[in-house]
């Protein structure tokens, strides 16, 4: 062996390294394509002022001024109006039900306590299991709905147009009245945390087969594709219920967060998403050779997963495309489930929009997986 340094040798090593990492194509394309991923979320889809919020306007008071005060609404760009009502009680179940993230309710003789100067109350009620998501638009309440009764306070009342403002704005923070945000970020790491570790379990399972040599007797075995996958998920479902079991009783007696609803709906909303994630994880490991590239590879969904749920960055303030692939993870739905049955008290009529959303993306992945099984070894 020559003594000495050679710079011979180094370019030697280094056209090797070249090599071995363009063969490398997964590791490479992690290398470039994590970053870019990065940067397009952080510079595209993230936005901390969520605007055209769903607001549900319950007016009891129909008029000229109960008009201006909902067009307002409308050519604000903090909320989209959903839907007018006369029912506040129909208002609010859109509310308990995700679809609305304000009501705003214009009581009886609103009108009228405005022209006699008695100030009425306008009641606004927000969604707070999110705090960061409706805070600059609650800002924006007073000052909206008083500079939109100027145009009508006209003559007589022009007085009262520019003086005190003509009412007061009342603001209920529902479901999370004191901002508390560990009542929103505790119940999303769950979901969060299941992400990780069940997806990381089975996308493993079978590229640990290859390594260790036995993937051989698995295909000798008289079983089928389906029959394999059910047997490598099946027993992570009891490590993710553990894991659940885990951090729900850490949430309730360390961080005091609310449990208001059914304990046995969220088991079952829980397993769905569990199965979904194990699916996906055993999808990726039909298509890695080996448990490094599996585990490269569980980033690819692990990432979007974090910043397009909603758990991060609030989910109303990304833009459009962004908020439809958010739709497609099952993390979302998931988020709005344990959210909505721990702080909401929400019960199957209200969270089954965001239980099919996800049976569905399981069927799809497992389906994904009986195909891409492969019977050979190479």
């Amino acid at each position: 062996m020559n003594g000495g340094f050679s710079l011979a040798r180094v370019f030697a090593m280094l056209g090797k390294e070249f090599i071995q990492m363009r063969r490398d194509r997964l590791t490479l394309g992690m290398l470039i394509g994590i970053p870019l991923m990065q940067l397009f979320l952080f510079g595209y889809a993230i936005n901390m002022v969520p605007r055209h919020l769903a607001t549900v306007v319950a007016i009891s008071d129909p008029g000229p001024l109960s008009d201006s005060i909902v067009a307002a609404m409308a050519n604000s760009s903090f909320f989209e109006v959903v839907k007018a009502t006369n029912s506040p009680l129909e208002a609010r179940r859109m509310l308990s039900e995700g679809r609305a993230s304000f009501v705003i309710e214009i009581p009886v003789n609103f009108s009228r306590d405005v022209v006699r100067g008695a100030r009425p109350d306008l009641l606004v009620e927000a969604d707070a299991t999110d705090p960061a998501a409706g805070s600059y638009a609650i800002g924006a309440i007073p000052t909206l709905v008083s500079t939109a009764l100027r145009d009508d306070l006209v003559g007589p009342l022009k007085a009262r147009a520019f003086a005190a403002p003509p009412l007061n704005v009342v603001i209920h923070n529902l479901y999370n009245p004191e901002n508390i945000t560990q009542y929103n970020i505790v119940p999303g790491l769950l979901g969060v945390i299941l992400t990780m570790t069940m997806v990381m379990a089975t996308s493993i399972a079978l590229t640990r087969e290859r390594e260790r040599g036995t993937y051989e007797n698995l295909l000798a075995m008289p079983t089928r594709p389906v029959e394999i996958m059910v047997g490598k998920i099946v027993p992570n479902i009891f490590v993710g219920a553990f894991q659940c079991t885990l951090i729900l009783t850490v949430a309730y007696f360390v961080f005091h967060v609310p449990m208001i609803g059914s304990f046995g709906l969220l088991a079952a909303a829980a397993s769905v998403y569990i199965t979904a994630l194990l699916a996906v994880g055993y999808t990726i490991s039909t298509a890695a050779k080996n448990q490094m590239q599996a585990m490269q590879m569980t980033f690819f969904f692990f990432l979007p997963s974090i910043m397009l749920s909603g758990f991060v960055f609030p989910f109303h303030g990304m833009p459009d495309w962004a908020q439809w692939i958010g739709e497609v993870l099952p993390i979302t739905h998931f988020l709005r489930i344990v959210r909505g049955i721990l702080l909401k008290g929400n019960g199957f009529f209200e969270i089954w929009s965001d239980i099919w959303p996800m049976i569905l993306f399981l069927f799809v992945a497992g389906t994904l997986a009986i195909l891409r099984f492969r019977r050979t070894l190479d």
